[in-house]
């Protein structure tokens, strides 16, 4: 077609070769501007009509291969070019292989084909053959993938692949030849391809099945095994394997030397001592004389002197190292070379992304400021700062060079939802029906205050709370929160009722003393109403004041609000009551969270959490039955009922000793939906003069998702040592509050 219409255009062309051009029209185009048009074609108006130069344009157009067709039309010298374009690809859907969202730009990535972008034979066929060799590499073979093209319009296609996955082929036995230190559980601990295991399709069984597009990066990964255990000399051959076709099952070999372990000898740094004192770099060094060798040790020490020199401005500081092997003795000299370059300088701080935080709330969570000399410390503090916020989805502070001595920090955000309007309720294992709306945004305006309106209502109780907080008051050091609330319970045991109501408020104020160290005190003021119904004991209805001032340190290194994957949380608070109210006590209260993601190790979001909580109540005087402490629940001991270790339990009139404890593995669930699962162990003790008065543990697992309302849990829990006595709980679930 494109053949006959160039010479079409030709002949068409020569009839009329003693025209001039008059004037240039293009019809139906859009996908280059007339601009573009005009300096493609090498024509213009005034000149001969020319069949060379009209062949020439036309071959211009066509080389754009942007047209299935070109028409040129004349009349009386004003030329025309009509034009019919090739349609664009309106939707893509792939079925029978991958559903995530994730899975899919991934996969549209690698297949070279979007939304949006122009459809031609040749770019189906060769997203066609991406899609197969995908399908190859984790271990389907002979799978059959057809395409149906589906006319929206003239100028519109819908693509669709329809995959039939061929047979999977399985891993039925993987030998290491030569492997004598070294065994099948520690090379499973590195290797994408494993074995099959007895029971696979049981949690935490390999299904051997075969990943294709990994096999070329095994040896590298034992390798590097054998370089962590010292082997230096150690070599692995790329893997041989043989596949079963009848059965779909493969072997696949390694033959592996290891030859001899090396030990760590001596340690050399060499840097410029005006800027270190390298001896006070040897100290922290994770390799030690005389130890095995271990690369990944290497790599870290190579990371921390780096990170040391970078914290004294030298940002593209270079550290190479030597190792010099002595093959007799078995023996491996380090000799670190520390290349400092120049020292760097913030020259502009650039913030991108936030259409709603005001840059000031930003920039004061970022500790390098124009002019500032660079430290890596101070990069990576101001980026898990951030995190903490909650304001942000997504944090990205990249450097930028501009010199040899200035960098730019760009700092890319992508905003989080922090404001909601939410109606909800649900059922509790302890509340019963329950019924809640608020209103809150912990970052009005883009401002970073906080201000929120809660209603709770349930069987048991009925509280509503107007609250506001600043982080940083006019954004200096200093934070300030205020609130009011009303609440009203009702807690039931064999003996009575208590009908409580509370009036009250709070107010406080804090100073950040150090980067990631808050203190501060808090003031509250409480009207409580204490009333007993179906009294068969000597209680009397009750009615007095607290009054308490309640100092508090607190200390915070996590690097997300939500989702933390390193850094720890630590606080103390001690509160005093007893300044004008009736009550008289003082109240202990201690607690530490840590959290470490194994990212970096395994490739995978796996997060260890642990939590410890302690909590001591003092009689001043006078204690209010309402200082009690509690257990059990999603807040402290999952697996029984919400307050279900009361005094009434262990035949006292107040738990003033309380200990619990949490370890959790947290998985990713499914990403995209910010959604987590998890298993967990509480264990928890409780007393009046002792902690271990009562002793619980339970464990389970936990669905957890951010959801737009909030952290949302469900929890599957198992009492592990109860009693007949205790009233336990198999399903919970939590609204507002994480781990």
């Amino acid at each position: 077609m494109k053949k006959s219409f160039i010479l079409f255009s030709t002949v068409v062309a020569t009839l009329l070769s003693a025209q001039t051009i008059q004037s240039i029209t293009y019809k139906n185009l859009s996908r280059i501007s007339e601009k573009i048009a005009n300096e493609t074609i090498d024509l213009k108006i005034g000149n001969e009509f020319n069949a060379h130069n009209i062949n020439k344009s036309l071959q211009s157009f066509y080389n754009f291969n942007y047209f299935n067709d070109i028409q040129v039309y004349n009349n009386n010298g004003a030329l025309e070019f009509v034009f019919t374009e090739k349609p664009s690809i309106a939707n893509i859907e792939v079925k029978g292989y991958k559903t995530s969202k994730n899975d899919l730009d991934s996969l549209y990535f690698n297949m070279g084909i979007t939304k949006g972008s122009m459809y031609t034979k040749d770019r189906v066929l060769r997203a066609k053959k991406s899609l197969l060799l995908s399908l190859e590499r984790e271990g389907y073979i002979n799978s059959v993938v057809e395409v149906e093209t589906i006319n929206l319009n003239k100028d519109a296609i819908s693509l669709i692949f329809n995959v039939n996955k061929g047979d999977e082929i399985l891993i039925q036995k993987i030998n290491y030849f030569g492997a004598n230190y070294l065994d099948q559980d520690d090379f499973n601990e590195v290797t994408a391809n494993k074995e099959k295991e007895m029971i696979s399709w049981w949690f935490g069984q390999n299904t051997g099945e075969l990943k294709l597009n990994q096999v070329s990066y095994e040896s590298r990964r034992i390798n590097d095994l054998y370089y962590q255990h010292g082997f230096l000399d150690a070599t692995v051959e790329d893997p041989f394997m043989t596949i079963d076709f009848a059965s779909n099952e493969a072997i696949l070999n390694f033959n592996i030397k290891e030859n001899e372990q090396y030990f760590t000898n001596d340690i050399i740094i060499y840097a410029d001592a005006s800027i270190i004192d390298v001896n006070t770099l040897y100290e922290e060094l994770q390799l030690e004389k005389d130890d095995v060798f271990n690369i990944n040790k290497l790599r870290k020490d190579i990371k921390y002197i780096k990170t040391e020199f970078a914290n004294l401005g030298y940002a593209f500081v270079n550290v190479k190292y030597d190792l010099q092997k002595d093959s007799k003795n078995h023996k491996v000299n380090i000799v670190f070379n520390v290349i400092p370059g120049e020292k760097v300088y913030i020259n502009d701080v650039i913030i991108s992304g936030n259409t709603r935080t005001l840059d000031r709330v930003i920039r004061r969570n970022i500790f390098l400021a124009p002019k500032d000399l660079y430290n890596l410390t101070d990069l990576k503090d101001s980026k898990n700062r951030l995190g903490r916020s909650g304001f942000f989805e997504n944090i990205e502070i990249k450097e930028q060079r501009v010199s040899s001595n200035k960098i730019n920090l760009l700092v890319e955000v992508k905003e989080a939802a922090t404001g909601n309007l939410v109606l909800g309720g649900g059922y509790g294992s302890y509340d019963g029906l329950m019924f809640n709306a608020s209103v809150n945004d912990k970052n009005i305006f883009g401002s970073g205050i906080n201000i929120g309106f809660s209603l709770d209502v349930s069987k048991r109780k009925k509280d509503f709370t107007i609250s506001l907080k600043n982080p940083s008051i006019n954004d200096s050091k200093y934070n300030g929160e205020v609130s009011a609330y009303t609440k009203k319970s009702e807690y039931k045991n064999k003996k009575y009722d208590l009908n409580t109501n509370t009036t009250g408020f709070g107010i406080g104020i804090g100073r950040n003393y150090f980067r990631n160290v808050y203190a501060g005190v808090r003031y509250k003021f409480e009207n409580i109403d204490e009333k007993y119904s179906n009294n068969t004991t000597t209680k009397t209805d009750n009615k007095y004041v607290i009054s308490s001032v309640t100092p508090y340190v607190s200390y915070n290194t996590t690097d997300d609000y939500y989702v933390p994957r390193e850094g720890m949380i630590a606080g103390l608070s001690y509160e005093i009551a007893g300044l004008g109210g009736d009550a008289k006590f003082h109240k202990l209260h201690a607690y530490f969270k840590y959290f470490y993601g194994f990212n970096d190790l395994l490739d995978y979001d796996m997060i260890v959490k642990y939590k410890a909580k302690v909590k001591v109540l003092f009689d001043k005087g006078k204690i209010t039955e309402g200082q009690s402490f509690y257990l059990g629940g999603p807040g402290s001991l999952r697996g029984y009922e919400s307050y279900s270790f009361s005094p009434e339990y262990l035949g006292v009139d107040i738990l003033k000793k309380s200990f619990t404890n949490t370890v959790e593995l947290s998985f990713p669930l499914i990403p995209s939906a910010k959604m987590r699962w998890g298993l967990f162990y509480d264990y928890g003790m409780i007393g009046d003069n002792t902690f271990n008065q009562l002793k619980r543990s339970g464990a389970g697992a936990l669905v957890e998702w951010i959801s737009p309302v909030g952290p949302l849990q469900f929890i599957f829990s198992k009492p592990i040592d109860a009693e007949e006595t205790d009233k336990t709980s198999n399903f919970e679930f939590s609204l507002g509050t994480s781990f």
